[in-house]
């Protein structure tokens, strides 16, 4: 029998000091019956939890998260059998996973975001200013927005019902609006010429628009958001006037039937490019697929390079 290497020791480490849970568990925490969990694990892929020796499912915090995500997409209206092609495209941990082992990132994550939440619940600003700033001496701006902020961000959202969740979620979504607006503010001196970013109408909130131009503003371009309610229909005039390297359309909801064919109408009365990014991009690009439009996808380091690739010609639709 050969003996075991040192990194199958340590994944076995790993697995031992990640906290797992039963099946019945899941199902109490995501509100998933466990018929539903395993056929999302036997039919589509979406899970694929550990097994004990007997056979027994046993899931990870990941695996919980992961959960709640395709919840998320099912809500938003995208069929179970499309949603594990779109998780793909959202797992940047896994790359560094033989580095620093996922559950510690994610235990990492989860410690300032409850430093977040203990502020925001006393409406504390200068403790959610300090965290904040601490947050971002610790990690790279995609991970403080993706992985930290924009998920307390979220969940505060979803708790709007309770008492006083709505004046948590705007305490918090009103400072990370001012944040970002701030920097943002810092790169529009960049260029004469910049990109402009729009959200489709009811396609998302502010913070969503705000957080998506930050990220496509870390590369040398400046980025000029436009109002949100901007009217689909006199985006050709603005563009005509503004005259921007391109036009971003942003949008977080399925796309609707329609929308590939007003947007190729929209791009042939263009004299820069089209471009959209958001979660609707891994929804719509098969509907796109020959166009002219190009999709920048949802990731705050894939937006910004798919971006510059575009502008560069060295990237096709």
């Amino acid at each position: 029998m050969p003996l075991p290497t040192d990194v199958d020791s340590t994944k076995a480490a790993s697995l031992e000091q990640e906290q797992l849970f039963p099946i019945r568990e899941v199902a109490r925490l995501t509100g998933v019956n466990p018929v539903t969990l395993r056929a999302w694990e036997r039919r589509y892929g979406l899970i694929v939890p550990t097994r004990t020796e007997s056979g027994h499912r046993l899931y990870s915090l990941s695996d919980i998260e992961r959960v709640r995500s395709i919840l998320d997409w099912i809500k938003r209206g995208v069929a179970v059998s499309k949603i594990g092609k779109i998780l793909a495209k959202t797992a940047p941990l896994q790359a560094l996973s033989h580095i620093i082992p996922n559950h510690l990132v994610q235990a990492d994550y989860a410690q300032w975001q409850q430093q977040v939440l203990a502020a925001v619940n006393g409406f504390d600003d200068l403790r959610l200013e300090q965290v904040y700033g601490q947050i971002f001496s610790s990690y790279a701006l995609p991970e403080v927005f993706q992985d930290i902020l924009m998920p307390v961000w979220k969940q505060l959202q979803q708790n709007q019902d309770q008492f006083g969740g709505a004046s948590e979620w705007l305490f918090l979504d009103g400072f990370l609006r001012s944040r970002v607006v701030q920097r943002l503010l810092l790169t529009r001196d960049k260029q004469p010429r910049r990109v402009v970013i729009c959200a489709l109408v009811g396609h998302c909130r502010e913070l969503e628009l705000l957080v998506a131009a930050l990220f496509l503003s870390a590369g040398p371009t400046a980025v000029r958001v436009l109002n949100m309610g901007q009217p689909f229909d006199e985006l050709a005039l603005m563009c005509e006037r503004i005259k921007p390297l391109a036009l971003v359309l942003f949008s977080n909801h399925v796309p609707t039937p329609e929308l590939p064919r007003r947007l190729n109408r929209l791009a042939m009365s263009l004299e820069c490019r089209l471009l959209l990014a958001g979660d609707a991009c891994d929804l719509a690009q098969e509907s796109l697929a020959g166009s002219s439009i190009g999709c920048l996808g949802n990731e705050g380091d894939v937006m910004s390079q798919r971006l510059k690739q575009f502008l560069a010609g060295s990237l096709d639709t």
